[in-house]
């Protein structure tokens, strides 16, 4: 019995060894009171963008607002723009390589206050690029961007929760 009893005590001072170093579980990032309440202000709500940070607020715990009128505080997205460019050619003058850069602009605001003023972040990754596996590069392109776009979201959420 006293292995039991030393086994509860090891498991309850690992949760609360967690809990006062302000662990939290992935995707769930505390918010203020003044986002509990907010309004997505988005020019493209199908944006792969608009998706991730609508679930992220959503799993953290706000109550997404249908009218501005009863929102505590307004997300307005400014920008959202996915571009690929070519990195590298092959000897035959293929594209090799691609980059993917997905970047976002953002402002918060809480009726005529400004809580976060308009910013740009910037996410860019990398793929290899071959014709002859046409199909599975491009659905690797839009993984890569629906993980841009998850990323941007988790650093908008950062922001939001250091209100």
């Amino acid at each position: 019995m006293t292995v039991r009893c030393l086994a509860r005590a090891g498991v309850v001072a690992t949760v609360a060894l967690l809990a006062a170093c302000g662990f939290h579980l992935q995707g769930r990032t505390p918010l203020p009171d003044v986002m509990k309440r907010p309004f997505l202000e988005v020019p493209d709500v199908q944006s792969e963008f608009a998706q991730s940070l609508r679930h992220s607020l959503i799993s953290s715990g706000a109550e997404l607002m249908p009218q501005k009128d009863h929102a505590s505080a307004v997300i307005s997205i400014l920008s959202d723009n996915v571009r690929r460019r070519v990195l590298t050619v092959t000897a035959t003058n293929q594209p090799a390589q691609y980059e993917v850069t997905y970047t976002v602009g953002f402002a918060v605001s809480a009726g005529d206050q400004q809580l976060l003023a308009p910013q740009e972040l910037t996410a860019t990754r990398v793929y290899s690029f071959d014709e002859r596996l046409l199909l599975a590069k491009g659905h690797e392109e839009d993984v890569l961007r629906q993980d841009l776009a998850s990323d941007l979201a988790d650093m908008v959420m950062r922001r939001l929760s250091s209100l």
